[in-house]
């Protein structure tokens, strides 16, 4: 037929235009053989490009002060999948979850997540990329190797002097196992608020490039024999092509000298209004921090703080607001004097204890802890999370035992202690406007902190008890908590109940 119609076609003006219409429509009928609706019935697709990345900030541990196993200098783990659902409540054997990075279920891939990636680029590993259809995927799950597995292994294993072992973490005392929770098998889920920016949005016939940040540091639990247990601290987000960070250098606010191994941490809200931490770096040795990639579109409150190797402890400077791209430049800590004499001073302790039942019968849980100030810009208050100065992996306990509860605890507790180091001043607050940062400086009187605990699981990592929070603003007393430097305050029990 299409023969007949262009032997007619030949005599009229029009000829080349509809010979060339009539060629494309024998195109499609062709390729859609004898199912007509076979156009309308197939999904649309996009492709997603996956990477890692992880600003290293184990460095941060410093001085005498610093209570934690050791500095890390490697931390291994080995990925066999990722994966993007788009159901936020899809359980790990519900159908429709799509892979990512089909080839690491071949190839698993191994990476030092402390690692310096080459030349300041961003990325600690190109993960690999999937088609898959189009839509707003609300959950993403990151799966690791079993260090009991036998079915696959990485090509070359850092792991291997320990045995059977695929994930390990190196610190100043040696080689050790990183255990993994049942999260091994049903993947380490990154959730809808973890997420920045809102979902992965997959567009038909369109390219996104996914990033995976890994806290490191605050998702290692040290276990009594030496080991340590992976309790994961991941966000994921859509990142630019052109990398898009935030970058600075953090100074003595006097000498304008640069403080190496200072704490920087990105903070965003929650759905409270309290800043959480996001991404956590260590100056390197001329003062200088850089997160990139981060998620497009997305504003930060950037913090941070230092404790001198000598023992001088900096208080916290915090600029809100920071957006994708930005480089703050010098970056001022003001370090903490006596009022007396104008010496420099050590830092100040918070000490307490985290109590936990199910009923009147003890229950074992994680307790992760946060130390938290409030500034007023504005005239409105503002909570952000203070970066302690210790290595974040001790800053999850293990309530466990009934051995260390103290008087008046409640009747059958599991109870464990702990000890956080802080600034004992009141922050340094910049603001940006017209791209310039303004600094205000640190409030006069009294330096309080609110201590909060979240309970989770030791096996799962899901949160438990009810609720699942608690926090305390107060002494042994009653009284506000307030910090002093170079002294210890005791700070009100937390007590979790309805724990499973």
């Amino acid at each position: 037929m299409i023969a007949h119609v262009l032997h007619w076609l030949k005599g009229h003006p029009v000829s080349l235009f509809l010979s060339s219409l009539v060629i494309a429509v024998a195109v499609v009928v062709s390729c859609t053989g004898g199912n007509q609706n076979n156009m309308m019935t197939s999904p649309s697709m996009g492709t997603v490009a996956v990477s890692m990345s992880d600003p290293p900030s184990c460095a941060a541990a410093v001085g005498a002060a610093a209570k934690s196993p050791g500095t890390f200098s490697n931390v291994w783990i080995t990925i066999v999948s990722v994966k993007a659902h788009i159901s936020a409540t899809a359980d790990p054997s519900a159908s429709g979850w799509q892979e990512l990075a089909p080839q690491l279920n071949s190839a698993p891939v191994q990476l030092d997540l402390l690692n310096l990636p080459a030349n300041g680029q961003c990325l600690l590993q190109q993960l690999g990329s999937a088609s898959l259809p189009s839509g707003d995927y609300q959950q993403i799950r990151l799966i690791l190797l079993a260090n009991a597995a036998t079915s696959m292994a990485p090509s070359a294993n850092a792991c291997a002097s320990l045995g059977n072992v695929f994930n390990c973490v190196k610190d100043s005392s040696g080689l050790h196992t990183l255990h993994l929770s049942s999260e091994a098998k049903t993947g380490l889920k990154i959730p809808p608020g973890q997420i920045m920016g809102g979902p992965l949005h997959v567009a038909a016939d369109q390219s996104v490039d996914l990033n995976i940040d890994f806290n490191t540091c605050a998702s290692l639990v040290a276990e009594g024999n030496g080991d340590f247990r992976l309790k994961p601290t991941l966000r994921a987000g859509v990142v630019s092509p052109n990398m898009t960070g935030i970058s600075g250098q953090i100074v003595d606010s006097v000498t304008l000298k640069p403080i190496a191994g200072a704490t920087v941490t990105l903070q965003s809200q929650d759905k409270s209004g309290t800043d959480r931490i996001a991404m956590q770096a260590a100056t390197d040795s001329n003062g200088h921090f850089g997160f990139c990639p981060l998620a497009t579109g997305v504003v930060f409150d950037v913090v941070a703080d230092a404790l001198a190797s000598v023992g001088t402890a900096y208080d916290a400077t915090a600029v809100f607001n920071v957006t994708g791209g930005t480089n703050l430049g010098a970056v001022p800590l003001v370090a903490e004097t006596a009022a007396t004499t104008g010496a420099s001073t050590g830092p100040g302790t918070i000490q307490g204890v985290v109590t936990a039942v199910n009923g009147t019968t003890g229950a074992s849980i994680d307790a992760t802890l946060s130390a938290l100030q409030t500034v007023t810009i504005s005239s409105a208050s503002r909570t952000f999370t203070v970066p302690p100065f210790q290595n974040p992996a001790s800053l999850t306990i293990q309530v466990s035992s009934s051995s260390s509860c103290p008087m008046g605890s409640p009747t059958g507790a599991f109870c464990g202690s702990y000890s956080l180091i802080v600034p004992a001043s009141n922050p340094n607050v910049g603001t940006i406007s017209a791209g310039k940062v303004t600094y205000a400086a640190p409030a006069s009187g009294d330096v309080l902190y609110t201590v909060e605990a979240d309970a989770t699981n030791a096996t799962s990592n899901a949160a438990t008890c009810s609720p699942s929070s608690q926090a305390t603003s107060k002494d042994l007393n009653g009284m506000p908590l307030k910090v002093t430097p170079g002294a210890t305050t005791n700070a009100g029990r937390i007590d979790f109940s309805g724990c499973s």
